[in-house]
């Protein structure tokens, strides 16, 4: 390995990605390992309120008004009525009407092939791009590194992302004059100048694969990915006039904010950038941070342009929350729409939370959440899913979302349509009333409403999570999925699925399990009754039926050179997570520890020691095993 400053790299990465890991960057990275520690001590943190809420029977509670916001100078009240500086929009981040979301690499592919990510990302016509680091970049070998490299070249205009894109873009023409009947490209030099750029770095609960501390102590990929990302592309984005953004995920408190304040304000300095330049968006993929909202917001301060409203992460961090409540138990996945009881008040917070003015009367963007529809299928099938799509769409425009997230390049002139014909930039300042801190506010965050529990939604959630599993070990971190029981039905659309997909299908089946859920409907193919308990021997047997569906499935749902190694150790790891008594926290930790893994006892021993870590003392089995 290589020792640089007090970082350790993998060996031959140096040399590997020289235009990656240049000096500059990682400077700026050594600048921020000092917040290494502070970052564990909020992760640890996290593990504790997790562990007393389980132990002690605590719903999560709105902070104190009178107290200070830990690791900042704010205080909550203030926060809450405004009483802070915030962030003017930048030119390129007032309208975003449609945001597309993917990774900029791919797994296994040449230069050529994996850059062709980002040309359809830029040649889409979407407002804005999140080139994704985190959900849905795949981690085998170094694809964290390869979409590095892929985002500096094409940001910067290299001739081999433009040969690249000028193919891509006849491609792109050729779908399109076959559904919309007409090009979407027309000029695609000038078409490449359109699109936002904006990045979401890993979250601060993930540990980086090919960079640590020189001590041997693991490295937050947030710090990684950051510093790469900002100090090799802030000056080809400068001179282009274009912002510096960022979605920040998973964040859960307003001391995490405040942390991640410190951190772009750092590397401001090292890179000599403005105060301020860094700008951020951030999900709201965590029911902790819908009670921190305004001190969220004001903790980052100069950086904060707006919120979004994610779906499969919110559902998973709230049936998370709440594992130690018998009475709280969720539906099928499919009856947890946007419109359904505890993600409605959700989404209800987060829009009055955007449109509270500053102390200077700014107010904050909410872009809207995902969709996740591929316009590829049957006729009818296409057309039912683009109608579902395009309904979704109005629904939150009319709610006051300026603008949403798209999982492929075609929805985008699908769903846009919704907010070009509303015609304004944004819904800035939109009146809302203030949010509330009372009793029934928090009760509401978890407010469940009556919806079908049935050995289909159980199948389901197991069909899916096992193929999830299989496609991230084979470094397809984004993949487009469903249901087993629909292969070879075109008429079912597959959906766009990233991490979260897996993490709640998971939350969910172990709630089901472990609080002993009552089916809403008999199943006569499976002998259940109406009534019965959702039991860990019905999931198990549920598992193995699933599970041979996806060895029989072709090579097109299922790569056959998965079925003997990763699908069968994405089924360990469902069985065990399954199995556990206290819920562990995240099915991407055990994803992780059994990357590049393809002998299923050698990962059948590390699942056996990440639950036994966890069980002991709360230890999370972050780093990577592999290192040397």
């Amino acid at each position: 390995m290589d020792t640089v400053g007090p970082l350790e790299i993998r060996g031959g990465f140096i040399d590997s990605y020289r235009d990656v890991l240049t000096p500059k960057a990682l400077e700026a990275l050594a600048a921020l390992a000092p917040f290494e520690s502070a970052r564990l001590d909020l992760m640890r943190a996290r593990i504790a309120r997790r562990l007393d809420r389980f132990r002690n029977r605590q719903r999560i509670g709105f902070l104190d008004a009178s107290a200070a916001i830990a690791g900042s100078k704010l205080r909550v009240a203030d926060a809450r009525e405004g009483r802070f500086e915030g962030s003017e929009i930048p030119g390129d981040l007032q309208r975003q009407w449609i945001q597309g979301t993917g990774p900029a690499s791919r797994p296994r592919s040449s230069l050529q092939e994996s850059i062709r990510n980002v040309a359809y990302a830029l040649l889409s016509g979407a407002d804005g791009w999140m080139f994704d680091g985190e959900d849905a970049l795949g981690q085998v070998d170094s694809m964290s590194l390869d979409n590095q490299r892929n985002l500096r070249l094409a940001l910067a205009f290299d001739p081999t992302f433009l040969d690249t894109a000028e193919q891509v873009a006849a491609e792109m023409n050729a779908w399109s004059r076959g559904l919309l009947g007409r090009p979407i490209v027309e000029d695609w030099k000038r078409q490449l100048e359109f699109t936002t750029r904006l990045f979401r770095p890993r979250g601060l609960h993930l540990d980086d694969r090919h960079i640590r501390l020189s001590g041997g102590e693991g490295l937050g990929a947030s710090l990684v990915d950051t510093a790469l990302y900002i100090s090799n592309n802030h000056e080809p984005l400068g001179r282009q006039g274009r912002s510096l953004v960022l979605y920040l995920p998973k964040i859960q408190t307003a001391e995490e904010a405040a942390l991640w304040s410190d951190i772009l304000d750092a590397l401001e300095r090292q890179l000599g950038l403005q105060p301020g330049a860094i700008k951020v968006y951030v999900l709201v993929e965590q029911v902790e941070a819908c009670f921190q909202l305004m001190e969220i917001r004001a903790a980052l301060g100069a950086h904060f342009v707006g919120f979004n409203t994610g779906r499969w992460d919110y559902i998973n961090s709230v049936s998370d929350a709440a594992a130690w409540d018998p009475a709280f138990v969720n539906p099928n996945i499919d009856a947890i729409a946007m419109t359904y009881g505890y993600m409605r008040v959700y989404e209800d917070r987060v829009r009055r939370a955007v449109n509270t003015p500053d102390s200077k009367g700014r107010f904050a963007l909410w872009q809207g959440g995902m969709e996740p529809n591929i316009p590829v299928g049957s006729a009818a099938g296409v057309q039912a899913g683009m109608r579902r799509a395009v309904a979704g769409a109005e629904r939150e425009q009319r709610e006051g979302a300026s603008g949403k997230w798209v999982a492929h390049w075609k929805m985008v002139h699908i769903v846009r349509p919704v907010w070009e014909m509303a015609g304004e930039a944004n819904q800035l300042g939109r009146p809302f009333p203030r949010l509330g801190y009372e009793k029934p506010d928090e009760d509401a965050l978890f407010l469940l409403e009556q919806a079908p529990r049935t050995v289909r939604g159980a199948r389901d959630l197991i069909s899916v999570a096992l193929q999830y599993g299989n496609a991230f070990g084979r470094g397809f971190q984004a993949a487009a999925l469903k249901p087993a029981d629909f292969f070879g039905n075109d008429d079912v659309l597959y959906l766009m699925e990233d991490m979260a997909t897996g993490e709640i299908r998971l939350s969910i089946l172990w709630e089901w399990v472990h609080k002993g859920a009552r089916l809403t409907a008999a199943d006569d193919a499976a002998g259940v009754p109406e009534g019965a308990p959702f039991t860990l021997e019905l999931a198990r047997r549920l598992i193995a039926e699933e599970f041979e569906k996806l060895l029989r499935a072709d090579n097109r749902d299922v790569h056959d050179d998965s079925k003997q190694t990763t699908l069968p150790i994405a089924r360990e790891i469902v069985d065990t997570y399954l199995a556990q008594q206290v819920k562990l926290p995240w099915y991407v930790d055990l994803l992780n520890l059994n990357l590049n893994i393809h002998e299923v006892p050698e990962a059948k021993g590390r699942i056996a020691r990440y639950a036994a870590a966890f069980a002991a003392d709360g230890r999370r089995l972050t780093q990577n095993l592999d290192f040397e």
